[in-house]
């Protein structure tokens, strides 16, 4: 099996590399560090540390305070950190900085891998959430370095796919050193694709370990006092194609009623900045970019949040937060941001990359779901209109924040058994 995905694998090279000079039209770094991808990072990492995989944005986010706490208690081990886009690999240069080195994560052929992983020399591996690649897990097996898949999670979907490989995914689940599940549902459906009982443990969400830091906390309150002192102020982050429509469309309605409302619109993806743009322009809104460096004057209807890594910081600016990838079939993304500032959060219907993590939200009276620009309308003109309501629904969000966290001191706990003595 591995033998023919292997094969596969190399035959469908030639479509990689016009897929990545395709996407490079709207996102040049695409077409950059080709390298990379093939193995080749000599002078790019120290060898000798932690090797940290998260594939994309949301990932990276989930492994900051990770990455932080494995600084703080091994301060001599270097840390690589690999992603797999070029969004994930700006995001983890904009939250680690010169902390941490990084490159991206080579293509799973044995001599892309094999090269990566003689220059990176890791102790250990730590893969976030589930990425299961064949020959990166045999090559890791065959040289005796730990690996752990961190915050793992596997959706009822995923797993019956994998279900249909039977043995071979025993195989390779086997080879893995830990699998820190999120919950226990998530670690049943590991147990019966064939991982062993001593290869789990149960973690709980690594999203839950985010916090206002007084830092950001004391930018946000000077950014909110020059944007909008008197202003009700609401964000929409992470949109996709076909959201940003709709919350246009709401922006609209809601300015009728609340003539110095001021909209913050964050697309998902930086190919998308220009586009919204275009559509806010093509609405004849009054807007700025975030990246002019440009304060809203009263007048001001909507800012574009075209910047990398600010997510937080706006987040704190708003009064309430509608999170994208929701009103369309692209299983939303984190609740948990603008839960941390204590504001409401509302989610479209389609929340299954955040399934367990929203159902906890929903059933404590943090999230707020919507289906149309209607409702939407209906539940920000609410929540606008009675400072109470919208206090409850943020009070009850930090709340579940609150009360799920510790999963990082759970997984830091985990992988001491792999990593160097600490000097305490």
């Amino acid at each position: 099996m591995t033998t023919i995905y292997t094969a596969l694998l190399y035959l469908i090279q030639p479509l990689i590399w016009l897929r990545l000079w395709w996407r490079g039209r709207k996102a040049p770094a695409y077409r950059k560090r080709w390298a990379e991808r093939y193995g080749f990072c000599a002078g790019k990492v120290l060898p000798g540390g932690i090797l940290l995989h998260s594939v994309s944005v949301g990932e990276t986010l989930a492994a900051v305070p990770l990455v932080r706490a494995l600084r703080h208690r091994y301060p001599t081990l270097p840390i690589t950190v690999t992603t797999m886009t070029p969004t994930g690999s700006e995001r983890a240069q904009s939250a680690f900085g010169k902390d941490v080195h990084h490159v991206y994560l080579p293509y799973d052929l044995p001599d892309a891998i094999n090269r990566f992983l003689d220059t990176v020399n890791p102790k250990l591996v730590i893969i976030m959430e589930t990425e299961l690649w064949p020959n990166i897990i045999k090559a890791l097996y065959t040289r005796h370095i730990p690996l752990v898949i961190a915050n793992a999670r596997l959706s009822a979907r995923s797993a019956a796919g994998y279900k249909k490989l039977g043995n071979f995914m025993r195989q390779l689940l086997q080879r893995i050193t830990l699998i820190a599940a999120q919950n226990e549902e998530d670690g049943a459906r590991f147990i019966d694709l064939g991982l062993k009982r001593t290869q789990l443990t149960v973690t709980g969400s690594l999203k839950f370990d985010i916090s206002v830091t007084p830092e950001l906390a004391a930018r946000a309150v000077t950014l909110r006092s020059q944007w909008a002192p008197h202003r009700p102020v609401w964000i929409a982050t992470s949109t996709h194609e076909g959201e940003e429509s709709i919350i246009l469309d709401t922006h609209r309605k809601l300015l009728a009623r609340f003539p110095d409302l001021l909209l913050i619109l964050v697309p998902r993806h930086p190919e998308r900045f220009d586009t919204a743009r275009e559509m806010v322009q093509k609405g004849r809104f009054s807007f700025i970019l975030r990246s002019s460096g440009e304060i809203p004057s009263v007048s001001t209807q909507v800012v574009i949040g075209d910047t990398m890594g600010e997510l937080m910081l706006l987040y704190g600016i708003a009064d309430l937060a509608f999170v994208g990838g929701s009103l369309v079939e692209r299983g939303g993304h984190n609740p948990l941001e603008p839960a941390a500032h204590a504001i409401p959060v509302l989610m479209g219907p389609y929340t299954f990359n955040f399934k367990d993590i929203c159902s906890k939200l929903q059933q404590a009276g943090g999230l707020i779901t919507v289906t149309d620009a209607a409702s939407l309308d209906k539940e920000i003109g609410n929540l606008l209109t009675d400072d109470d309501y919208r206090r409850y629904y943020g009070r009850h969000a930090v709340d579940v924040l609150r009360q799920n966290q510790g999963a990082l001191q759970r997984l830091l706990q985990l992988l001491e058994p792999y990593l160097p003595p600490r000097n305490h």
